[in-house]
Parts: structure tokens; C-alpha cells; sequence
């Protein structure tokens, strides 16, 4: 990864917690609004609620930052021509990526302190 990847890559970081919960649902595949809302409240266990405006409003956040991509034509032919799909683009795959590594280290100091608090 080149420098200036690196510093667009930290710019975002750390991440809108929506914003990680998005690109999560969208790591396997193309979605709507309503299958990414629902991918996160069942991940979540309902702990997460993406109400539209917030949905939405990060969705149109993420496009412009070029973390997702609104796909062109149907992604699924048997849904409403209305639904539009986004996917997870290259660039936003190495935001969660990095922003998975950031939560992992931040895991790995919560844990060095028990360890250290038993001796």
C-alpha cells in the first residue's frame, strides 16, 4: 500500500461505528438499504437499529468518501426495480480491514491488563 493510500486509509480511521457496521454486511455481497439494515440488527442482535435517515445519510457519505458503490442496473431481477444495490469497493475493503486491525490491537492492550493484573 503507497503512502498516500495509507493516509486516505487513516483519515477515516477510527471509523463511524455505522459506518463499520455497513461495510461489514457489505463484505460478502451487494445489498439495498433494507437487507444492509437488517444484516446489522441481526449481527447486532437488535443492539444496532439503522433508522433511514442514518442509513442513508452514511450510505451517501460512504459513496463520496468511495468506500461503497451504488451498482447501475439490478443487481437481483425478481426485486423492485426501485431498490438500488451498493457493494463494498477495493478501497473500502482496506478501511475495514485496517479499522479490524485497529479494534484488534486496542483488544490486545484491554487484555494486557488483565494479564498484568494477576501477577
Amino acid at each position: 500500500m503507497g503512502a498516500k493510500r495509507g493516509n486516505e486509509i487513516m483519515r477515516l480511521l477510527p471509523l463511524k461505528p455505522v459506518w463499520f457496521h455497513i461495510l461489514l454486511a457489505l463484505r460478502e455481497e451487494a445489498a439495498h438499504g433494507f437487507a444492509i439494515r437488517s444484516r446489522v440488527e441481526e449481527r447486532t442482535e437488535g443492539g444496532i437499529r439503522l433508522w433511514p435517515v442514518t442509513l442513508y445519510g452514511s450510505i451517501r457519505q460512504m459513496v463520496e468518501e468511495g468506500l461503497i458503490e451504488a451498482l447501475e442496473g439490478d443487481a437481483d431481477p425478481d426485486d423492485d426495480a426501485r431498490r438500488r444495490y451498493y457493494a463494498l469497493t477495493s478501497f473500502g475493503r482496506e478501511v475495514l480491514l485496517a479499522e479490524a486491525d485497529r479494534m484488534e490491537a486496542l483488544v490486545r492492550d484491554a487484555r494486557a491488563v488483565r494479564i498484568a493484573g494477576s501477577t
